[in-house]
């Protein structure tokens, strides 16, 4: 049994005191309990209410437009919903209500897109519900029935009959997830109920679903920004003495502390923490997955915040000083330097209108021009961890990625800038080092790029 460096050992022995010994609790009336940093959920959701109807009734129009699509059906079932659902609907939905099939219409620039709602609510007044007439007795109580089965798919026939669009619009594809969320069995029931004259008329949705889930609004990227501040505040803390006892503390104890740390304000994550190290001298394999912290070590950190349905994505670099040391080597400074360098060559390469796979090409030519030794695999983020949009390389795609990378970069979505340095270091032998790093960015509604919150520049440091 290994026991736990004090530092990491005292949150939970206060969290034991706190719940062994009962105290007086703040009214939820009053405000968020302690160390909420985004405020009650009842708040958060609210916030969340205005980003999706600004979603609906700015983004949509306009991408709907932009990808000449005249009407969008979504159905999906409870429990299995289309990957855009989280777009769509508002905080409190968790799940498609049996079904639920969503129809947007655009019906010009003075209209603007109807949203009609076949089965499920309206979401906060964004949707006209559409229900049978059968009423039903809900114990003594009339109440108009739920669509359930074919009757639902009717409906949506009897909508087709009634707009006549020449296409309609649906979640398949081969080439993006996010864009192919209709199910064979949906897409099958669908089908068969619309007959062939309607089927004919079915279309991909293509990149459409893509810029909806991508697209982020003016208060979201004010969110965003608390949001990223939050993840290197928590990176901080977990890179310092209050958590790493050189010679005591393992990695995976840096990693849950890290979990419980956002378990213990509220939050979540959507991947679990990696904590790793490079030591002079010594090989991956025999650092081993669960290595002991020491002196002289070069640690590196890859954690993500989940909150408001939003995501972040960091990857960091840290420093354990040798005993006798003040600051980080020199050698190390000039790995983290380089790193930074790759970074400003993808955010200058990173604009809208060009696809992820462009913007690879153009900053590995440029790394390569500057002798940089690196990789470059960076995303979108947002409603999704690896979120939707082109692809700007994977690790081991370097030649770009066809199909995901081929999809063009919009204005007012976000990215997490990923890649990776390796350079020798002196005070090492000449040992690489890799420097990996991950900051989130910020396309504006003017095209212009920019750090959620800021970039590192600097080790963090274990003393």
């Amino acid at each position: 049994m290994r026991l736990l460096p004090l530092p990491v050992l005292l949150p939970a022995l206060m969290v034991f005191s706190a719940c062994a010994t009962p105290g007086p609790r703040p009214s939820l009336p009053g405000g968020a309990p302690p160390e909420r940093p985004f405020g009650t959920l009842q708040e958060q959701a609210q916030r969340q209410q205005a980003w999706l109807r600004e979603r609906l009734e700015v983004a949509l129009p306009h991408l709907m437009r932009q990808h000449r699509i005249e009407m969008w059906v979504v159905p999906m079932r409870e429990y299995n919903e289309d990957p855009v659902f989280k777009a769509l609907v508002s905080a409190t939905t968790y799940a498609a209500r049996r079904r639920t099939i969503y129809v947007f219409q655009d019906l010009g620039a003075q209209r603007g897109v109807s949203r009609v709602a076949l089965g499920g609510g309206s979401q906060g007044g964004v949707y006209e519900v559409r229900r049978p007439t059968a009423k039903v007795d809900g114990g003594g109580v009339e109440r108009v029935a739920e669509p359930w089965g074919p009757e639902q798919w009717q409906m949506l026939k009897q909508l087709l009959e009634e707009r006549q669009p020449h296409s309609v619009a649906i979640d398949v594809s081969r080439v993006f997830a996010f864009a192919d969320g209709l199910t064979h069995g949906e897409y099958e029931g669908l089908v068969e109920a619309l007959g062939p004259e309607w089927a004919a008329r079915l279309k991909p949705s293509g990149g459409l679903p893509v810029d909806v889930l991508a697209w982020r609004s003016a208060d979201e990227e004010r969110f965003f920004a608390e949001e990223n501040k939050l993840a290197w505040d928590i990176i901080q803390t977990a890179f310092s003495n209050a958590v790493i006892t050189p010679g005591t503390t393992h990695v995976q104890e840096v990693e849950w502390w890290m979990v419980q740390r956002l378990n213990e304000l509220g939050l979540s994550t959507w991947f679990h923490p990696s904590v790793s190290v490079q030591r002079q001298g010594v090989g991956e394999a025999e650092l081993g997955e669960d290595p002991l912290i020491q002196r002289g070590d070069v640690l590196h950190c890859d954690f993500g915040i989940t909150a408001l349905r939003l995501n972040t994505d960091t990857q960091h670099m840290g420093y354990v000083l040798r005993e006798g040391e003040t600051e980080v080597p020199e050698g190390l400074k000039q790995a983290l330097a380089r790193s930074n360098r790759l970074q400003d060559l993808v955010m200058e390469e990173l604009r809208p209108g060009r696809t992820g796979n462009e913007v690879l090409r153009a900053s590995l030519a440029r790394m390569r021009e500057e002798g940089i030794e690196g990789t470059v695999y960076s995303h979108p983020v947002g409603l999704h961890g690896h979120g939707a949009g082109s692809m700007v390389g994977l690790w081991d795609r370097q030649e770009g990625v066809p199909g995901n990378g081929d999809h063009k970069i919009i204005p007012s979505m976000w990215y997490s800038i990923e890649l990776q340095a390796s350079s020798p270091v002196a005070e090492w032998g000449g040992q690489k080092v890799r420097s990996a790093q991950e900051e989130d960015v910020i396309i504006g509604v003017d095209g212009q790029v920019r750090w959620a919150w800021k970039r590192q520049t600097a080790f963090h440091v274990v003393r």
